[in-house]
């Protein structure tokens, strides 16, 4: 969000505190992107705050409350209040637990599997509405096809790109594998190393598909430790995530820090696979 969002977004909620309750004498930005996270002190509670109309965020409470009951490694709600989204001045608003996060110990890979093979087996049981991981592909193709949303992407990469998304969508669907809901993007930036243990956040890009499209989020070390995998399928969704992720790169609205640098950089990749890397190459650049 730009500042002027991020500053009316900063007082609705602090009006909806007020409303609701709770003490907040300050508001710590944590994440600024498509979706502003607050830190409110000191009630110490998780604001994630969005426009109306630009959110999926009672798709993220509802879920979040159907896992909570299973002992699925996610992130709660916040105790204090009633758990729905809130409304207020052209804002949507969720509140949460806010977790202190600690230093990751050497079994992290390992316990990151096990997390995720924990969150996808509590999913399985859950029936919810949530697109199919094909529609998200779908919408970046949107992007690569319409030239007015992405002005900047030469020819080449381009049809690259759009090539890429229809090859390892047709080979991931063609292979008939095994589908449920998935987190959609559970990338190390989506989970929290926690004194509770792993807990992943933000499910406002739940799916359906088969788990690899889950696991190809994550890093090798990460899915090397994830059991039964068709390592197959997985290489595929590793290729499409890459593909995906560069056309979100340069959609013109997106607010990603060095978007068209982060996107050539996956452009490469994706030309000098297969072995297809997972995002995670991209990190240190």
């Amino acid at each position: 969000m730009k500042a002027e969002f991020v500053s009316r977004a900063v007082a609705a909620v602090a009006a909806l505190a007020v409303q609701l309750d709770l003490r907040v004498d300050d508001a710590v930005v944590i994440q600024n992107s498509n979706k502003l996270a607050l830190r409110l002190l000191p009630c110490d509670v998780l604001a994630r705050v969005a426009p109306t109309g630009q959110e999926v965020a009672a798709l993220e409470v509802e879920l979040a409350l159907r896992l909570a009951v299973t002992g699925s490694p996610v992130a709660a709600l916040a105790p204090q209040v009633e758990p729905r989204v809130y409304e207020r001045d052209g804002f949507a608003v969720t509140l949460w637990t806010y977790y202190e996060v600690v230093a990751a110990d050497l079994g992290w890979p390992g316990a990151y599997a096990d997390a995720l093979q924990r969150l996808h087996a509590s999913m399985r049981g859950v029936e919810i509405a949530t697109p199919h991981f094909l529609d998200r592909v779908a919408q970046a193709l949107r992007l690569l096809t319409h030239r007015d949303e992405t002005p900047r992407l030469g020819e080449a990469d381009r049809q690259l790109l759009l090539s890429t998304l229809h090859d390892a969508g047709e080979r991931i669907h063609g292979r008939g594998g095994a589908e449920q809901l998935l987190h959609g993007e559970p990338h190390p930036g989506n989970l929290l190393n926690t004194r509770d243990g792993l807990l992943f956040i933000d499910f406002e890009t739940c799916c359906r598909g088969p788990v690899e499209f889950d696991v190809a989020h994550a890093p090798q070390e990460v899915s090397a430790r994830y059991r039964n995998l068709d390592h197959v399928v997985l290489a595929q969704c590793r290729r499409l995530v890459l593909a995906m992720v560069a056309a979100w790169r340069w959609d013109i609205l997106d607010e990603f820090p060095n978007g068209h640098h982060h996107g050539r950089n996956i452009l490469t990749l994706l030309r000098q696979g297969p072995p297809w890397p997972t995002l995670g190459t991209l990190t240190a650049d």
